[in-house]
């Protein structure tokens, strides 16, 4: 019986560096997966070949001549809304703005580039590492709505390795909503916690601004970034939401109304008891090769807030967060999720849902009336999915 191959992932390669766009070409096309389709040395040069070429997943530089990586992306997001778009990045603060300006105007992530070939070795190592789980999880993704539906059909899309019939995800009417761990009562929530990765920050950028000023109880999220994003997204976040919002202080008290982000290349922890939770920061190993690490996170709140937690696992690659998830409902917490229509990448929320672990499924509009309910009950707003904690959205 004759098995038709998977066809190969097809790259663009946008970049005005020819070095970078040599090493690119070089990494990907290691991956029997993945196939380089072409390379352009300026957005406008992108533009005039994506027709053409039919690509999978473009690459894309933000500092170009002729026409630069955001200008670029504007233009490509009016002709191909849906196909992915991974920046590359400088590890600067300029690096940081630029690319948080590209997530902004529709780019799907971002993997930070290497700015020196010193230690050539290292670099391409850390940039396989990072870009190629990426586009994978992006193609994939966009399979269930392809960007050029007569080119290359991939077949059904597929989460974790488990066919998904029809493309779409399985039907979540059939995860329970799991019953409190025996013999632990509901409490009243004390701490959000939220793990997040792609797509994090314009996720972010539509939940915590429909926060209310008076929220009374604190957040703490990790959201996979590096050093320097962190704090530039946290400013960008206060300067439109109601609550505060600010990178995380070592040993700093968690203050109601506020919501706090995990510094870059730091894990985060809540520790204390009932009535004076602080931040703990530390550079123990990654985890799920993160830093910060959702599972960091979680496991903290497990074991110091227990049943008073509300964990929310929201857009994401991996499935960073399942382990402790796992601990934070045992401890009596209580978890929602994200749902896969409304995240970049459904794989963090996607392991939690199938895991049985969440009480409730909600597309990324709805989570924030979601969380105000759980938190001061009756408060939540018409409309939002938020009244029924045993309704799960599919």
């Amino acid at each position: 019986m004759s098995t038709t191959p998977t066809p190969k992932v097809r790259v663009l390669v946008v970049d005005d560096s020819a070095a970078i766009r040599r090493l690119l070409r070089s990494l990907l096309e290691t991956d029997p997966g993945l196939t380089v389709v072409g390379t352009a040395a300026n957005g406008q040069s992108a533009l005039d070949q994506i027709p053409e070429l039919k690509p999978d997943v473009v690459t894309l530089d933000i500092e170009m001549p002729v026409m630069d990586g955001l200008a670029c992306l504007r233009e490509l997001r009016k002709r191909w809304p849906r196909l992915p778009v991974i920046m590359l990045s400088t590890l600067t603060e300029r690096g940081a703005a630029a690319t948080l300006d590209a997530l902004a105007a529709g780019a799907s992530d971002y993997v930070a580039k290497p700015t020196q070939f010193a230690a050539a070795n290292l670099a391409v190592e850390a940039i396989r590492a990072h870009i190629v789980p990426k586009i994978k999880a992006l193609a994939e993704r966009a399979a269930i709505s392809p960007s050029f539906p007569a080119a290359h059909p991939r077949g059904s899309a597929t989460l974790a390795g488990t066919p998904v019939a029809g493309g779409g995800h399985p039907n979540l009417a059939f995860a329970p909503a799991p019953a409190p761990s025996p013999g632990i009562p509901r409490k009243p929530i004390e701490v959000v916690g939220i793990g997040i990765s792609t797509g994090g920050p314009n996720a972010l950028g539509l939940l915590l601004p429909a926060l209310p000023a008076d929220l009374r109880v604190p957040i703490v999220i990790a959201q996979h970034i590096p050093p320097l994003f962190s704090a530039l997204m946290a400013e960008r976040l206060a300067a439109t939401s109601r609550i505060a919002v600010r990178e995380a202080k070592d040993g700093e008290p968690l203050q109601p109304g506020t919501a706090y982000i995990a510094p870059g290349d730091f894990h985060m922890s809540v520790v204390g008891r009932s009535g004076g939770y602080r931040i703990s920061l530390g550079k123990g190993p990654p985890e799920n090769s993160c830093r910060p690490a959702v599972d960091v996170l979680f496991r903290s709140l497990a074991e110091q807030v227990g049943a008073g937690a509300l964990g929310i696992m929201m857009t994401g690659m991996g499935q960073d967060g399942l382990v402790g998830s796992r601990l934070l409902h045992a401890a009596g917490g209580r978890l929602l999720a994200q749902d896969e229509a409304s995240s970049v990448v459904w794989g963090m929320p996607g392991f939690v849902v199938r895991a049985g672990l969440v009480e409730q499924v909600l597309p990324l509009e709805h989570l924030a009336a979601a969380l105000v309910t759980r938190v001061s009950p009756g408060k939540g707003g018409a409309g939002a999915g938020a009244g029924d904690p045993k309704r799960v959205v599919g």
